[in-house]
């Protein structure tokens, strides 16, 4: 019985990259290729608290009391979603889990409706270039369409090229110093991680350093052997 739920369970895919990989991106391409759901952890808790469901509730108390959310509520909440219609063709997770314990917290649950991890995909990138790609950002104020100091600037400088507008906006937190220290603080946390998905197999690596249509195919072929 066992067997038959695995070979029929949805699939279940971790997108692993620091800040400026292209997780989100790239997410949004395989939901739209393959009808998979991306699930990100904040946006879980928050659909979780405006629902009010008792996982929602838990978490909101905990997060109105300035703590953290403990791994065994985000498990709850991430169960609630799992069992909702659109997850039937599989999901993407993204920013979950984030250390070992939950990673093996995750297996457990899974297992429960006969699921796994089909495959932990690390987007690899060169530290040195992500700094510049990060620092290099910025946006329109009106609009948001994106722009970079050097890989996409307007034709007209300080003038949107989709709407005109001349306001122009960087995230405070989009400077070297600052991306460099989350880059570091990224494969800290990552490290125990891939070694993990390592040992079970399901670890995949692809260079997130090309072009965005290079890396999409890259992953399209990885999800399609993973899911088959």
């Amino acid at each position: 019985m066992d067997g038959a739920n695995t070979a029929t369970a949805a699939p279940v895919l971790i997108l692993l990259g620091p800040p400026g990989a292209g997780k989100g991106t790239q997410a949004r391409m395989l939901e739209e290729k393959f009808g998979l759901v991306q699930l990100s952890t904040g946006d879980l808790l928050r659909a979780a608290v405006a629902a009010g469901t008792e996982a929602g509730l838990a978490a909101k108390a905990v997060m109105e009391a300035g703590a953290l959310v403990s791994d065994e509520i985000v498990i709850n909440i991430l169960r609630d979603r799992l069992a909702e219609d659109d997850c039937a063709k599989g999901v993407i997770l993204d920013g979950f889990p984030r250390t070992t314990v939950q990673a093996e917290a995750l297996d457990t649950l899974l297992a429960e409706s006969g699921q796994k991890i089909n495959a932990a995909i690390s987007l690899e990138v060169d530290d040195a270039a992500m700094v510049t790609r990060i620092s290099g950002r910025y946006t329109c104020g009106s609009c948001g369409e994106g722009y970079h100091d050097s890989f996409k600037q307007p034709a007209v400088e300080g003038t949107c090229d989709k709407c005109g507008g001349t306001e122009m906006k960087r995230r405070a937190d989009d400077n070297a110093e600052t991306v460099g220290s989350r880059l570091e603080a990224y494969h800290a946390e990552t490290a125990p991680l891939i070694t993990y998905y390592e040992g079970k197999g399901a670890l995949q690596k692809i260079d997130a350093m090309g072009a965005i249509e290079e890396i999409a195919e890259g992953l399209s072929a990885i999800v399609t052997q993973a899911t088959a």
